[in-house]
């Protein structure tokens, strides 16, 4: 009897590790796959961290483009008010030019009027002309 108990004591001990191997859970993923996930986290930060640094050098260029793009149509309005301006001050003096020659020609007109009564033939052709 002392047979058989040692020998179910020792059946009993050599299916224990059987017993162990069936209690343990399967890890999805190894010691390496965590590693890679810890280096792949670490690859993606240094880029974001490089993005974040594009991404500011283009907002910079961006703002700069918003402040030559001010500057440009500040300097277009500026023309536009200048030739305004000239066109005012150029035209002015032809429009008293002009006004001169018009009185000028009317006091003409009148006196070839006063001048064709004592001859006739200058006011043969003032007629001609449409003038009297």
């Amino acid at each position: 009897m002392a047979r058989i108990i040692v020998s179910l004591l020792f059946l009993a001990l050599l299916s224990l590790p059987s017993l162990a191997q069936e209690q343990q859970v399967v890890v999805p993923y190894t010691l390496a796959d965590r590693d890679r996930a810890i280096r792949t986290e670490a690859n993606i930060e240094a880029l974001e961290a490089k993005m974040e640094i594009k991404f500011e050098a283009v907002n910079a260029r961006i703002d700069y483009l918003f402040w030559l793009q001010g500057v440009i149509v500040a300097l277009i309005l500026f023309m536009l008010g200048y030739m305004i301006w000239d066109r005012r001050t150029a035209l002015q003096p032809a429009l008293d030019r002009a006004s001169d020659a018009d009185a000028k020609s009317k006091s003409l007109i009148l006196a070839l009027k006063e001048y064709s009564q004592k001859h006739a033939d200058l006011a043969e052709i003032l007629k001609s002309h449409g003038i009297l």
